[in-house]
């Protein structure tokens, strides 16, 4: 059974929170032989997933489970996919996986769910094709491209040439946050340039200055990930300062709010990773324990610029952005 209804993340938190705060027996570490819950990723190392994993571990201490965050150094979805019934075979009792193609794990989903193991996504959802997974805690990647995209606007001339950035190819995010990216600025007759940074966003940098040298007519950026927006941020603050370049993206680092706060990036859509790592233990903890069906909930689309970005800052410190 798939249940796609999306509710708002502050409804559910409350609820959540309240649900907690009325139990006779509250859950507040995990008990021996506890359930066992595993998120499985890609790109397991990076950054962006702190406040995820902080989430998760929120979660589950105040639902008395434990949890495990793993995954591939890159993009391997054909090694990703067999963690997944390694997790089934070694025992756990719930998966939250980020579904980075919209095909490559429909098999395995299909199989956890039929031994009893309820699968929910989390970061990246597959919309595209069928799939036994039971929710997607995430964010609506096209519409945010949208957003994106829309907001940028406001300040690219019409017929202008921009550059667009991706960190990796073959992650189905990326390729429905450029889409709506680009749909959004077609009626101003925009044309693009798209390159590929990769997850340092060091050496990303130089990629987006060679690509700027390349084209002298681009003036502005619009990044689709974390390690490529700052990229672009950077590769403008060493090579393009003081020239009238700009960009704009997804995510957060510490790196891309100190570039937001010197006028490099002017502003990034935040997804809020913590609620997409809170998110899925409570619903895979009650879905076991309650018979609880999962529910999709959109993770959102803030924006962040110089007018708030001190308040996420603050945050970013404590784990939370």
């Amino acid at each position: 059974m798939v249940i796609r209804s999306m509710w708002s993340v502050s409804g559910i938190l409350l609820a959540v929170l309240s649900l907690v705060a009325g139990c006779a027996t509250p859950e507040a570490a995990p008990p021996p032989g506890s359930l066992r819950l595993i998120f499985i990723t890609c790109a397991v190392h990076q950054k962006f997933f702190t406040p995820l994993k902080k989430g998760m571990h929120d979660a589950a201490e105040m639902m008395g489970v434990e949890c495990t965050f793993t995954g591939t150094p890159g993009v391997d979805t054909r090694v990703q996919a067999e963690m997944v019934r390694k997790a089934v075979a070694d025992g756990y009792d719930g998966i939250a996986l980020n579904i980075i193609d919209p095909a490559a794990f429909d098999e395995v989903i299909e199989e956890a769910v039929s031994q009893g193991i309820p699968v929910v996504a989390f970061n990246v959802d597959d919309h595209a094709t069928p799939n036994a997974r039971l929710s997607a805690v995430c964010q609506q990647l096209y519409q945010a491209g949208v957003t994106c995209g829309r907001h940028a606007a406001a300040w690219i001339p019409d017929n202008s040439h921009i550059l667009m950035t991706q960190h990796d190819r073959g992650v189905s995010a990326l390729d429905d946050r450029l889409r709506g990216e680009q749909d959004a600025l077609r009626e101003k007759g925009v044309r693009w340039t798209v390159v590929t940074t990769g997850n340092d966003a060091g050496k990303g940098a130089e990629v987006v200055a060679e690509a700027l040298k390349k084209n002298p007519d681009i003036r502005v950026v619009l990044g689709t990930g974390q390690s490529d927006t700052e990229a672009a941020g950077l590769a403008i603050k060493r090579h393009f300062r003081g020239k009238g370049y700009w960009c704009a993206g997804f995510d957060l680092s510490e790196n891309t709010l100190v570039l937001i706060k010197e006028g490099h990036i002017r502003f990034t859509i935040d997804q809020q990773p913590y609620v997409q790592g809170f998110y899925p233990v409570v619903q895979l903890t009650h879905c076991i324990r309650l018979g609880i069906m999962p529910s999709s909930v959109n993770a959102g689309a803030g924006i962040i610029d110089r007018s708030n970005v001190d308040r996420v800052t603050e945050l970013t410190a404590k784990g939370y952005r």
